[in-house]
């Protein structure tokens, strides 16, 4: 077989050791996957092979350097999804798709989608008035939809945002829960506040919830509302009923836009109870203006052990499922 050579030209030589990674676990995954010898000569790495091969690894490589470029570093969740990415046969430049500056955090740093199915799930939100987000636990559904909401709010695309959840198992029965209102919704609201913290800065997120431009509250209280000019998210949507989904949707008033984020796998409504996130991907998914994103393993952004677990619960349900 004719082996076939490319070389990528580096802007200095201290860029090797980190894309090589510690003790070269970086390379070792690349030359195990793709069959093909990496030389470095200074500045210059040379990629050699089969053609098919070199031309994927280069691309995966520039990709890499880009990360340093634009972060200064690239952490190994990044590194993992463009390897398996690449080795899956994709020859579209993903880093493209990456490189999306959402909005930035109170202290800076830059949020950017992560892996491809988080870049089409932002193309939405950015296009429908409606998006359903829908996948499993640490895709980053509800992260980025509150990111999304900030970037709107900051642009004055909206006056203001909105955060809900269906609150304990979506029954809502708060009564027997010690403390205030506020004391007993606010463990079930708690990943809508780090999220908003995070992004918004403490201070900021304090001022204008103050001010009633941002709402953090139980899915109970948008029944008889119509809210114009928000940015509204309901997060943990699995958990609602199908007339707590259809009492939200309409919810929505002039200028307002919705995300709707939840995890099938995940329904905790007690037997017998259909869950209104399942029934509104029937009835709602070829109404124009509503988008439907679907996230899988392949989207989880954090610990690789993470993919491994649903990965075995898929297959031990599909094995009961046979049986």
């Amino acid at each position: 077989m004719e082996q076939f050579e490319k070389q990528i030209q580096l802007e200095n030589s201290n860029l090797v050791p980190l894309i090589f990674g510690q003790m070269d676990k970086n390379l070792k995954q690349i030359k195990e996957l793709f069959k093909i010898d990496l030389l470095v000569r200074e500045d210059i790495l040379k990629i050699i092979g089969k053609k098919d091969d070199v031309e994927t690894v280069t691309k995966l490589l520039e990709d890499i350097i880009n990360g340093f470029k634009d972060e200064g570093f690239l952490p190994e969740s990044k590194f993992n999804y463009l390897l398996k990415y690449y080795a899956e046969g994709n020859v579209e430049r993903v880093g493209d798709y990456l490189n999306d500056v959402i909005t930035v955090t109170s202290l800076g740093k830059m949020i950017k989608p992560k892996t491809i199915g988080q870049k089409i799930y932002i193309n939405n939100i950015r296009k429908d008035d409606i998006v359903f987000g829908i996948g499993p636990a640490g895709t980053g559904k509800t992260y980025l939809a509150v990111a999304m909401a900030v970037d709107a709010f900051r642009k004055k695309e909206v006056d203001r945002i909105i955060l809900t959840r269906p609150a304990v198992e979506a029954g809502e029965k708060l009564g027997f829960l010690p403390g205030d209102l506020q004391e007993k919704v606010d463990p079930y609201l708690r990943p809508l506040y780090d999220a908003m913290f995070e992004i918004m800065g403490a201070e900021n997120y304090l001022k204008y919830l103050e001010k009633g431009l941002i709402e953090v509250a139980p899915l109970a209280y948008m029944r008889g509302r119509t809210i114009d000019s928000a940015f509204i998210i309901l997060d943990e949507a699995q958990n609602t009923t199908k007339e707590q989904m259809k009492m939200f949707l309409t919810r929505l008033g002039y200028g307002s836009r919705a995300v709707v984020t939840g995890d099938v796998t995940q329904i905790d409504l007690p037997m017998g109870k259909k869950s209104g996130l399942k029934e509104v991907e029937i009835i709602l998914k070829n109404v124009e203006g509503i988008g439907f994103v679907y996230f899988d393993k392949k989207d989880v952004v954090r610990h690789k052990l993470v993919q491994d677990i649903i990965r075995a619960y898929e297959i031990y349900e599909n094995k009961g499922m046979d049986q």
